[in-house]
């Protein structure tokens, strides 16, 4: 009998044990990330951690030389923790750590000059390849567009002339864009809990190779930064209002410091290191997250009736504006294959600048901007769209057959469990 409870005593706790491993080495973790940014001032993201860390850190003075092979010494550390195959989220969070660890000693190799190809780089630092097409490939999408903008002159003037119509005038921006968020939050409130308090503050910026961005301050909250460099079409508050705030990145952050940080004591999730798969689930779940919160054709029911009124807009303009977006969003890819082609050497600035206007239908204004955002953040790209898909077409499988009544409610199920867990990049496959 005695064998019989010490058997079942230690059933019991191994998890625990497993857990207080992997406690301990995520301490350790967060130490190197705090070391790499110290050698890179882009590297860390987000950190709401013991505020005394960050300066034990930068006292220890590692080189990047120390910080690798301290690396090196962590993953061999954690990958040799047994985890239950009963618990599966202490299963995830292994696989998080040394997925993360193995990109931090990618980055670390290119701050030290070692720059690899495009591919080989997105492989490693976000667990996942873009699909490579063919300019043809594209070109053939541009012809859906002769039909919905006929006229004359070349296909970039006569989208760049109706965009025009588009533009959010800057004294109405800000009534905009806290319209736009308060209808993301409103409708991502309907499905996921999130802690009381939670808040953002919005701010206006210029000089930035990012349109938005969302800092994650801890405690649930966040500034969230939109750049008014350029002229922002109507289109974009949503898109920014979703993906910076609700059901998007403050969304995410919430909830990871909720259900890992506060409630399981995962001290890893208290940083976030932007050059890792951690960013194609938090990019790719922002960017999903806009067709979660407006499904159908309730974004174009929101911008028509509230927002173009808002914005002083024709909204007999929306029906055709929204068409052209529809059309333009299966152009995505051809972002990936500029920066791919510009990084690696096989198209020049100007080439890659010309692909952009002609082949993506870029903004002639904002091309420029988006080899600023490739040069400071070479293959990050690939993890809006392409995050977009994987987790969007893992969705689906999980939904299956379910019945229309249930699809919606399960569909936010298995999302919010997304954002909630150390899910990879790899995984959604």
């Amino acid at each position: 009998m005695k064998t019989i409870r010490y058997a079942l005593l230690s059933l019991l706790l191994l998890p625990l044990t497993q857990a207080g491993e992997l406690d301990a080495l995520a301490r350790d973790y967060v130490d190197l990330v705090l070391a790499i940014g110290e050698h890179d001032p882009a590297y860390v993201d987000a950190y709401y951690g013991p505020k005394e860390w960050p300066a034990a850190v930068k006292q220890r003075g590692w080189t990047l030389v120390d910080v690798d092979k301290k690396i090196t010494a962590l993953h061999t550390k954690v990958s040799s923790v047994r985890v239950s195959s009963s618990d599966a989220l202490l299963a995830l969070r292994k696989q998080y750590l040394q997925k993360q660890l193995r990109a931090m000693t990618m980055r670390i190799a290119m701050l030290k000059g070692d720059i690899p190809k495009f591919d080989q780089e997105t492989a490693v630092l976000y667990d996942a390849v873009s699909p490579h097409y063919e300019r043809a490939h594209y070109e053939s999408l541009l012809g859906n567009l002769d039909t919905l903008l006929p006229g004359k002159g070349s296909l970039v003037d006569r989208v760049n002339a109706f965009r025009a119509q588009l533009v959010i005038p800057r004294d109405k921006l800000k009534a905009v864009m806290d319209a736009a968020i308060a209808g993301c939050r409103e409708r991502t409130l309907q499905h996921i809990a999130l802690p009381e308090g939670e808040n953002f503050k919005l701010e206006f910026v210029t000089d930035r190779p990012w349109s938005g961005y969302n800092w994650y301050k801890g405690n649930y909250q966040s500034l969230i930064q939109i750049n008014v460099e350029f002229p922002i079409y109507i289109d974009r508050a949503v898109d920014l209002g979703c993906h910076e705030g609700y059901p998007g990145h403050h969304t995410y952050n919430v909830l990871l410091e909720q259900k890992l940080v506060k409630e399981r004591g995962w001290i890893e999730f208290s940083i976030y290191p932007l050059f890792s798969p951690q960013s194609m689930m938090a990019e790719g779940s922002a960017n999903y997250g806009i067709v979660m919160a407006f499904p159908g054709d309730t974004r174009l029911q929101f911008e028509r009736d509230k927002l173009y009124a808002i914005a002083g807009l024709n909204p007999a303009l929306a029906e055709k504006y929204r068409a052209l977006q529809n059309t333009l969003s299966q152009l995505s890819y051809a972002d990936n294959e500029a920066a791919r082609n510009y990084l690696d050497g096989n198209a020049s600035k100007q080439q890659t600048i010309d692909w952009l206007i002609n082949v993506n239908l870029y903004p002639i204004e904002k091309a420029p901007q988006r080899i600023r955002f490739y040069d400071a953040n070479r293959g990050y790209v690939i993890n809006y769209n392409l995050g977009r898909d994987l987790i969007g077409q893992y969705l689906d499988r999980k939904v299956g057959d379910a019945g229309a009544d249930e699809t919606e409610q399960l569909r936010w199920k298995l999302f919010t469990d997304l954002l909630s867990s150390p899910q990879l990049p790899s995984a959604l496959k």
